[in-house]
């Protein structure tokens, strides 16, 4: 970023823009769901707050002005006054002018001194989707070169081929040419021989390809170390906001991030950023005390904000903590008042936990004027939606006095992790950092109950559950008595022991989100591919214990196997796994190919009972391989189901016109009626 400071600014701000002009035009047109209006002051708020950080007042302060037209239509959801949205577009065209300036700025800033000579030399910039597309090549060749090693058994057939051959052919007289030579003496010492040279051949091939294997496992895993960032690339961007805010404010902070060698998937943490740029502002603007009030309470004159980042199993958790006042409850019981959200006999009891959730809920704020740094209770409406759009939790502790913390605990959407794999009816993964213990616990030790069946686990009883159960596999039966595998996870403070076959042991993966494809089971957290290839389930110890008390009804029984498998083809391997993880567990047997020449090869050679076909792929698109199969007197039978990220009504049409039997947007992806269309169709 050198030779160009406002790079990712301009990015970020042209995304608002684009935003605020979308809504604001939606606002002149009269639609108004009460929800547009605090978008759209968010999309404001955090446009200024970026502006401020690189130094563009100009920008900021209309971004400010931006707000100040909005507030006062957030409770209002009737038309906008005529007139209005001319103002407020005139506005954001001053900010995208000022941004055409930014970019005629980067343009003419001549390469400084040293900076064209050593950053090339020091640091690489790659663009995340190149590294993704790299870890997916990799883990298609590994899956690739694991197949050509199983296939290294058919030498090892040949070799016990030709050692009966050497014993049962023995030298004889007559004959002639070939059958003459294997009859004399020639034959069986030629036979002796090809034994062996079968046999280094092998072991050669196998060392190779296992050597081979090894290698790209080692750049696999250095590729996904590569592509997570470090939490401390943040620490620049708080730390000048906790400044910039103390400074307009007229106060003395302190700044420290604690955890940054934690690295994580770079969306989650662009997302995390901007969130917890609000909340260290806040900490200030709501929590750090003038000097004077601090040193009469018996503080340091310079408040503290403290920002710790912490990985838990399959989570990260970022704790904002501040040694100011802590919420004032009244204060929020009057702002709640005013807003008409609370009757005022009914503030009077306002809990603490009560008045955090007013403020999660925003529009609640207890500034008493709006400020450049706070003053329209978005900072932490912002932190909880995004929160929610990454499946995370907030939680708020104060105490008066003492300071408030704010943490935010968000999945990890692709992170090296450490985990637990179990062999529960088919392989499975859990956090390694929620697990307890491991215990071997006989079948009459099992307390069973109409409620929940539980175990004594360290002198107290906790729900048990065996895992098969809640991933909806069949596993296998222990009413003869045989004694389970145990697995004790936590989440929180709740326990609940898991009933496995066997531990396989402990390695690290690569954890990946689910699609919005694959609609995932509560006790499902994510996904791992293993090196072969093969889908893994990583699972979420909340639902795990949730499901174990009683919480949350049993995963229902797997449908009954298809009649005939499923053909999955698609070029990418992840959804190739996944989609093969969601039919399997509804009972349906599944071939995968990564093309539509080789998903050809395959319905040749085996019969299917459905085609699940990508339309975008190298080579044949699956809009002709539909074509083929329809043309073809031997496949024309089989149903096809286009699975595609294009949407548009011409390709849906097509779809129609070359046979396919239904047409599913993956954006518009639902699995049940996916699986209901594949009972119908196939059986």
């Amino acid at each position: 970023m050198a030779g160009d400071p406002y790079k990712y600014f301009r990015i970020e701000a042209r995304e608002l823009l684009d935003g605020l002009n979308r809504g604001v035009l939606d606002l002149e047109r009269g639609i108004h769901d009460g929800e547009l209006v605090a978008r759209l002051l968010r999309l404001a708020h955090t446009l200024k707050g970026a502006a401020r950080v690189v130094k563009q007042p100009a920008i900021a302060d209309a971004a400010h002005t931006v707000e100040e037209a909005l507030a006062p239509h957030r409770a209002a959801p009737g038309p906008v006054p005529r007139g209005w949205a001319e103002e407020v577009l005139g506005h954001l065209d001053t900010i995208e002018t000022r941004l055409t300036a930014l970019d005629g700025l980067v343009e003419e800033r001549p390469p400084t001194a040293g900076s064209s000579a050593e950053e090339p030399l020091t640091t690489v910039r790659v663009e995340i989707a190149d590294m993704d597309g790299l870890l997916e090549g990799l883990s298609e060749a590994c899956l690739r070169l694991s197949a050509l090693r199983d296939e290294l058994g058919a030498l090892a057939r040949v070799r016990r081929v030709a050692g009966i051959l050497h014993g049962r052919v023995e030298p004889r007289t007559g004959g002639n040419g070939v059958a003459r030579e294997l009859e004399t003496g020639t034959g069986p010492f030629a036979l002796e021989e090809l034994g062996p040279s079968l046999d280094s051949l092998q072991r050669s091939l196998t060392a190779r390809l296992d050597a081979g294997h090894e290698q790209l496992l080692r750049v696999r895993d250095a590729v996904s170390h590569l592509r997570l960032v470090p939490a401390a690339s943040v620490s620049g961007a708080l730390q000048r906001a906790v400044r910039d805010a103390a400074q307009s404010l007229g106060r003395r902070v302190e700044f420290e991030l604690g955890g940054g060698e934690v690295r994580l998937d770079p969306h989650v943490l662009a997302a995390l950023r901007d969130a917890l740029l609000h909340v260290v502002r806040n900490s200030v603007a709501h929590g750090i005390e003038p000097e004077t009030e601090r040193r009469a309470a018996g503080k340091p004159a310079a408040g503290r904000v403290q920002v710790d980042v912490e990985r838990r199993g399959d989570r990260v958790a970022f704790a904002c903590r501040d040694d100011g006042r802590g919420i004032d409850v009244e204060a929020v019981r009057r702002a709640a008042v005013q807003r008409g959200l609370l009757l005022a006999s009914e503030s009077r009891s306002l809990s603490v936990e009560a008045a955090v959730r007013l403020i999660l809920a925003g529009g609640v704020t207890t500034s008493k004027g709006v400020t450049q740094v706070s003053g329209r209770g978005i900072g932490l409406d912002v932190l909880r939606e995004t929160a929610a759009r990454l499946k995370g939790e907030v939680t708020v502790l104060t105490e008066t006095g003492v300071g408030t913390t704010v943490e935010v605990s968000v999945p990890v959407s692709r992170s090296l992790l450490a985990a637990l794999a179990v062999d529960a009816a088919g392989v499975a993964l859990l956090p390694l950092d929620a697990v307890t213990a491991t215990l071997r616990v006989a079948g009459r030790d099992i307390a069973r109950s109409a409620g929940a069946d539980r175990i004594l686990y360290e002198g107290q009883p906790i729900p048990f559950l065996p895992l098969a159960d809640a991933l909806g596999r069949q596993a296998a039966s222990h009413l003869d008595g045989r004694p389970w595998s145990i697995v004790v996870v936590r989440s929180g403070s709740a326990l609940a022991a898991l009933g496995v076959e066997r531990l396989l042991g402990i390695s690290q993966v690569v954890v990946r989100p689910l699609p919005a494809l694959a609609a995932a089971d509560p006790v499902v957290a994510c996904a791992s591919i293993d090196a072969d290839g093969s889908p893994q389930l990583m699972l979420d110890p909340a639902g795990l214990v949730a499901a174990a008390a009683g919480n949350r009804p049993l995963a229902a029984e797997a449908a009954a196997p298809a009649r005939l498998p499923v053909l999955v083809v698609d070029d990418s391997l992840t959804t190739r796994m996944l989609e093969q993880s969601i039919l399997e567990s509804a009972g349906y047997e599944v071939d995968l190919a990564s093309s539509a020449e080789e998903a050809l090869t395959k319905a040749h050679a085996r019969r299917y009972g459905m085609f699940l076909v990508d339309v975008e792929m190298p080579g044949m698109d699956g809009f002709e391989f539909v074509v083929r199969t329809r043309a073809d007197p031997v496949l024309c039978d089989v149903p096809a189901i286009l699975v595609t990220s294009r949407s548009s009504a011409e390709d849906r049409r097509r779809g129609t016109e070359v046979g396919a039997r239904d047409y599913i947007v993956k954006s518009e992806f639902d699995q049940a009626r996916l699986l209901e269309r594949i009972r119908e169709l196939a059986g």
